[in-house]
């Protein structure tokens, strides 16, 4: 048996080797980039938008033509302080008792809500009178917001 001296030729110089030479060091930059990209697109907030986070919008903000995303619990604390004053506390604590029964992430900031609340009821109606209004909302913080404001 006699051996063949003819060379085969060498696999892997070709250009599907190149290829993928190429696509190795092409392919993590894209999907980075790609994730990047994806991030800064989802809205974060919580809270449903048309608008959509752009790269564009993180460079310098703008105090006057965009304003911050607010937090859900100084949203909901400005319309209750708002409803307080038009309406009457009771309404505001029933409102922030149905707020935190339908979305629970809220619940944790309650209390302070509550004694915000309480604080801003004894300027309207004064101290008697807003005491009158308590109830059992975030385990009667509105009560100890109403003392507070009164000592």
């Amino acid at each position: 048996m006699k051996h063949s001296t003819t060379q085969l030729p060498r696999r892997g110089r070709g250009p599907a080797r190149r290829i993928g030479r190429s696509l190795a060091l092409v392919l993590p930059v894209v999907l980075v980039l790609s994730g990047t990209l994806a991030v800064t697109r989802v809205n974060w907030s919580g809270t449903p938008s048309d608008s959509v986070l752009t790269a564009s919008d993180v460079s310098a903000p703008d105090r006057t033509s965009h304003s911050a995303p607010r937090a859900p619990e100084d949203v909901l604390r400005d319309q209750l302080l708002t409803e307080l004053q038009e309406k009457d506390p009771g309404v505001a604590l029933t409102h922030l008792q149905e707020t935190v029964n339908g979305r629970p992430s809220l619940a944790e900031h309650c209390v302070s809500i509550a004694r915000a609340l309480g604080r801003a009821a004894v300027r309207v109606y004064g101290p008697t009178r807003a005491q009158s209004f308590a109830r059992p909302v975030c385990d009667t913080s509105f009560a100890s917001g109403v003392l507070a404001a009164h000592s």
